[in-house]
C-alpha cells in the first residue's frame, strides 16, 4: 500500500495527491504537518531529515521532495502517461514543472498570503500589488504557452501542467481582479472535468482565511 503524509491543504501534497488520483494508485493518507505536528518525531524524521511533507512510502521506498515523488510515481507507475522516457520529452516537461514551481508558485503564494491569508488589518499593499503583478506576467506567459493546445506539452495532461495548475482554483476562487485569459480559462476548465483534480486540488479553503498559522 502506498502511505503519503501530509496535509491535504498544502500545494506540495495536493500535487502529489492529484497526480496518485490520476494514476488511481490505492493509497492512505496520514495527516501530517500543521495542527496535526508529528514532523519532529523520531519516526518522521528518519523518513525525511528535513522534516517536510509530503513524503510517501511506495512498499518500503520512502521518498520525500514533492517534484521528486511526482517523477517517481510517474516513472514508477504510469507507464510513461505523465514522464517520458525519451529525454528531449522528459526536458519538455520537466522545464515546466520546474517553472511553475520556482516562478508562479512563489509569486501566487505571496498573493494568497498577502491578500486571503493575512488579516485585513495587516496587510501590505504594496507587498499585494508587487505579487498580483508577478502573478499576473506568469499567468499571461502561461496563456500565451497554452493558446492551441489542450495541456502545457501537448493535447495530454504530464506533469508539465501538475505545478502551474495546482494554483489555478485558489487563483480563480479569490476576490480578486484578473486579466482576460481565454487559454488559460480554457486549461482551468479542462482540469474541473477531471476527477482527480476536483478531489485534490478544489478543496474549500475558507478556513484559511484570515489566518496566519498553519
Amino acid at each position: 500500500m502506498l502511505t503519503v503524509w501530509g496535509r491535504r491543504s498544502a500545494f506540495n501534497v495536493q500535487k502529489v495527491l492529484w497526480l496518485i488520483g490520476e494514476l488511481e494508485l490505492d493509497h492512505h493518507h496520514i495527516d501530517a504537518g500543521g495542527a496535526a505536528g508529528g514532523l519532529d518525531t523520531p519516526d518522521f524524521l528518519a523518513m525525511n531529515p528535513t522534516g517536510r511533507i509530503p513524503v510517501i512510502d511506495d512498499d518500503g521506498t520512502i521518498v520525500w521532495e514533492s517534484h521528486t515523488i511526482l517523477r517517481y510515481l510517474a516513472a514508477r507507475h504510469g507507464a510513461g502517461r505523465f514522464w517520458s522516457a525519451d529525454p528531449a520529452r522528459r526536458s519538455h516537461i520537466e522545464r515546466w514543472m520546474d517553472w511553475g514551481h520556482t516562478r508562479l508558485e512563489p509569486a501566487f503564494m505571496d498573493l494568497f498570503w498577502g491578500y486571503y491569508r493575512t488579516p485585513e488589518d495587516r496587510r501590505d499593499a504594496a507587498f499585494i500589488a508587487d505579487a498580483m503583478a508577478r502573478s499576473t506576467a506568469c499567468f499571461r506567459l502561461l496563456n500565451d504557452q497554452l493558446t492551441g493546445k489542450a495541456y502545457l506539452a501537448g493535447d495530454a495532461l504530464t506533469l508539465a501542467d501538475i505545478p502551474s495548475a495546482t494554483t489555478l482554483y485558489r487563483y480563480f476562487e479569490l476576490d480578486i481582479e484578473r486579466p482576460r485569459l481565454p487559454a488559460v480559462e480554457a486549461w482551468y476548465a479542462r482540469l474541473c472535468d477531471r476527477l482527480a483534480f476536483r478531489q485534490h486540488i478544489m478543496l474549500d479553503f475558507s478556513d484559511l482565511k484570515g489566518r496566519l498559522d498553519y
